[in-house]
């Protein structure tokens, strides 16, 4: 089978779905690569390393979408290339499925549309397939980086003769797999580290990584709900928010750094921190909004922009945090992509889609001409 893997158009993306170390993988497989010329120039792989790894090179992206039986994507193509691929053909890659209007197109075509973020992450076996993981680890990490470059203090507490630093106190909001990792990288960057979530099962995992659990009180009955489902499907009660939103304002207000990590697929971004808030924090203050561009998870927020409100206060919008370490991110992402891709074939090396089975059942979005997708 033919492979193929063409640049990205938007303004804020860096990363590659295939690497040249993928395509050795895809190429020992057994399959064909052929790349778009400069794909991979601005995660820093020019086209020399993807011919060392066996990969032909196109001129245009024409030549990739009309030859190839998949092609690899970081994100949805445009409607002019969806228009050019070859009848038939499979698209991996994240297509943003709750949002994408091109679907239908898709269909049209008689496209295979795989959406990576539909994938089950409670199975053991598609853990080296997630995509959002992978990419939300980095995030998390580099969140970090970016609020202490922002901020006009150093993290750590220093102890000098001229006097004592204090350790920058910050807050974590949303403890998922980028949640965990800001948590961890703030600490070891020195700072103080408070972490919030809906999810109370979460408060060890906070804990292991050296932060400090925002406590929220619970009834009796709350707590049996949250500890019978582990937490993933716990509805607090009104007076549970509201208690919570009461801690989360307290410690924001005093906090001199703020990460907002908390998103839901296909849905605008909840707001966490609102003005009122934002208002009673110092001078200095900095918010890294990773919601930016779904809406943002603080009032205010700008996807792609820096704002500053009337006390002093940054709003960092960060809208595609990964693409800033596009090396490594696409390296992880271009693992998931062929960990996922060696799934659809047999043991012979025969094309096998088979839509029963857990994995590729999830991820299909289009498929023999049909939309599978189901948006409400």
């Amino acid at each position: 089978m033919k492979v193929g893997v063409v640049k990205t158009h938007s303004e804020h993306e860096k990363r590659v779905a295939l690497t040249p170390d993928a395509c050795k993988k895809l190429i020992k497989a057994g399959h064909e690569v052929i790349a778009e010329s400069g794909v991979g120039l601005t995660a820093y792989y020019n086209d020399e390393l993807y011919k060392q790894a066996g990969a032909s090179i196109a001129t245009d992206d024409t030549q990739v979408l009309q030859t190839a039986d998949m092609i690899m994507v970081v994100e949805d193509l445009l409607p002019e290339q969806v228009s050019k691929l070859k009848q038939n053909s499979m698209v991996i890659g994240a297509l943003d499925p709750y949002r994408n209007e091109q679907l239908d197109s898709y269909a049209q075509q008689g496209v295979t549309a795989f959406a990576m973020e539909l994938l089950p992450r409670t199975l053991s076996r598609a853990q080296n397939m997630d995509v959002l993981s992978s990419q939300a680890n980095l995030a998390g990490y580099k969140a970090v980086l970016m609020a202490a470059n922002a901020y006009s203090r150093p993290f750590p507490m220093f102890m000098t003769s001229a006097g004592t630093v204090k350790p920058a106190k910050v807050v974590i909001l949303g403890v998922g797999v980028a949640g965990l990792q800001a948590i961890a990288t703030a600490k070891r960057l020195g700072a103080v580290v408070e972490a919030s979530d809906l999810r109370p099962s979460v408060k060890e995992q906070v804990e292991s990584v050296g932060g400090k659990w925002l406590d929220v009180p619970m009834s009796d009955e709350e707590k049996e709900k949250a500890k019978s489902t582990g937490g993933y499907a716990w509805r607090p009660s009104e007076q549970y928010i509201k208690d919570q939103a009461q801690v989360v304002d307290k410690a924001v207000s005093a906090a001199d750094i703020v990460i907002t990590t908390a998103q839901i697929p296909g849905r605008q971004a909840p707001r966490l921190i609102h003005k009122s808030t934002l208002d009673k924090m110092k001078a200095g203050s900095v918010l890294v909004d990773m919601a930016a561009s779904t809406g943002g998870n603080v009032e205010g927020c700008e996807s792609g922009k820096t704002v500053v409100t009337d006390n002093g206060v940054r709003i960092v919008g960060a809208s595609n945090i990964p693409s800033e370490l596009a090396a490594q991110s696409s390296d992880l992402y271009a693992n998931n992509l062929v960990n996922f891709a060696t799934t659809l074939f047999d043991e012979s090396g025969n094309l096998a889609i088979d839509l029963t089975d857990e994995i590729q059942g999830a991820l299909a979005v289009t498929h023999n001409g049909q939309v599978l997708l189901k948006k409400d």
